[in-house]
């Protein structure tokens, strides 16, 4: 990073450099808000937060009510690095800017929260009990840039359904190959091969990914460390092993279709392990809400989930 980041005169808020957002997040005292809804969860999102589908039409009027969405909670006063470590963005949101003109990442760094990218193009059909990550053809120009807005690192995603070898293998190998090419590039990956709450072999699919993440990790280079973003396991601290990988900066946990209250019951049984939610930070907050509404509920979804994070 460049050393202009750090201080911004314009906006007279002094910026976290790269080691004092690796010192926050391998602290991890706080959560991690995942603000990356793509193309094709958005409209589902907006739904969720009172805005239907005749309000708007076509993407670029869909993308604009979600912007509007995302700035309302990143300027809320509620969101502050105190209980929030960091927060993942989608590509169009890491381009735009608060009301203010500010960019989005460096809003987020001046309040002393970590941004991150989410880099995946999606996934292909389930083949083996899993679904691998398509292509992703731009990376190296995403990373690059990434950097430039002073963004910290990438989240990319893959699904395991069932409890197959090959399938588990392949999903962790894929994680770990495009996050060498990130680290490469300056950002720290969070990979992350979510286990689906829906599987039947739920337990075993934990055992074999755990098995096969301690095994890719010896392919990270020393003296760099990555991410793992998972499922909250069935078996408490069945991820202990990878919290406590020298390499491993933070563990942190998807909330993966539970409720707040079930995701962080849950959470709060794995000691190091911090949220990294969507769903259980935004499932209650309205478009119709007042500010002082919006900014309470948004309050007490962040107290439940810090409260959570840091019971380990």
């Amino acid at each position: 990073m460049h050393d202009s980041h750090k201080h911004n005169l314009n906006h007279g808020a002094d910026l976290m450099n790269t080691a004092e957002m690796t010192a926050k997040i391998a602290e991890g005292n706080g959560f991690i808000a995942a603000l990356d809804q793509s193309g094709g969860s958005t409209p589902k999102a907006l739904a969720g937060y009172g805005i239907e589908e005749s309000e708007w039409s076509g993407d670029e009027e869909m993308f604009a009510k979600i912007h509007e969405m995302r700035c309302r909670i990143v300027e809320s006063d509620e969101f502050t690095g105190e209980k929030i470590v960091g927060a993942i963005l989608f590509e169009r949101t890491m381009e735009g800017c608060n009301p203010d003109g500010m960019p989005i990442p460096e809003r987020l760094r001046s309040k002393s929260i970590v941004p991150f990218l989410k880099v995946d193009k999606g996934m292909h059909d389930e083949a083996n009990g899993a679904q691998l990550m398509k292509d992703i053809p731009e990376l190296d120009a995403q990373c690059a840039r990434a950097r430039e807005l002073g963004v910290f690192g990438t989240k990319m995603r893959s699904v395991i359904h069932e409890a197959d070898e090959q399938g588990v293998a392949d999903v962790v190998r894929q994680q770990m190959d495009f996050g060498l090419q990130i680290l490469n590039a300056g950002l720290v990956p969070m990979l992350e091969p979510e286990v689906s709450l829906k599987s039947n072999s739920r337990a075993q699919a934990e055992a074999l990914l755990l098995a096969n993440a301690l095994e890719q990790m010896d392919r990270v280079p020393e003296g760099k460390q990555v991410m793992w973003k998972l499922t909250i396991p069935v078996e408490p601290n069945t991820y202990a092993a990878l919290i406590e990988h020298p390499k491993v900066l933070k563990v942190v946990a998807l909330s993966g279709g539970y409720s707040t209250e079930d995701a962080c019951r849950e959470l709060a049984k794995n000691k190091g392990m911090i949220a990294s939610f969507s769903r259980g930070l935004l499932q209650d907050l309205r478009a119709s809400q007042s500010d002082a509404e919006f900014d309470a509920t948004l309050a007490g979804a962040i107290d439940t989930i810090y409260a959570a994070s840091v019971a380990g």
